[in-house]
């Protein structure tokens, strides 16, 4: 279990954290199942809604998290948190890993639901409206329309970061 431990140097976005705002957005986004890749752009954009536009140009939700200088290039190196953020929810039965032709995708467990419910401190009930708000966003769009829209909000550069590596079997 020593994988699931931060590094020394970042005391903050442990795999429990990054976890359960992962398990948030997939559940707001049932029945939907995403690409590492998705799930990574997702983790960032729950926390900096205000960051974002709805479909109409009005500007998202206030952020849970402040808008500091450089937090898009903390996208960059999000990946392997949030991918092993995701394999711990699976071990606990919350994530479902689903292997297919077009990649390892991932999506809110049966658990799910009745586990999040359970949580209703202020800071996640925020987080769970802002995962609705961002689920609402995205309905109906595939991989390609998300990175269309991450692109136009955090940059063309953070959206091709590693592009596909690791999120086929």
């Amino acid at each position: 279990m020593g994988d699931l431990k931060p590094p020394a140097d970042d005391p903050f976005d442990s795999p429990l954290e990054t976890g359960l705002r992962a398990l948030v957005v997939l559940e707001a986004m049932h029945p939907r199942a995403c690409d590492l890749r998705e799930v990574t752009w997702y983790d960032h954009l729950v926390v900096n809604t205000a960051d974002m536009t709805d479909r109409d140009g009005v500007a998202g939700p206030e952020s849970l998290h402040p808008a500091t200088p450089g937090r898009h290039d903390a996208l960059t190196v999000r990946r392997n948190a949030v991918e092993r953020s995701l394999m711990l929810m699976h071990r606990v039965h919350l994530v479902d890993v689903r292997h297919s032709e077009d990649g390892i995708r991932y999506a809110a467990g049966e658990a799910a639901p009745s586990f999040l419910d359970a949580l209703q401190a202020p800071y996640m009930l925020r987080l769970k409206d802002r995962a609705q708000w961002l689920a609402g966003r995205f309905e109906g769009m595939d991989a390609d329309e998300v990175a269309a829209v991450v692109d136009r909000h955090v940059g063309l550069w953070t959206v091709q970061f590693r592009a596909g590596e690791g999120d086929r079997p």
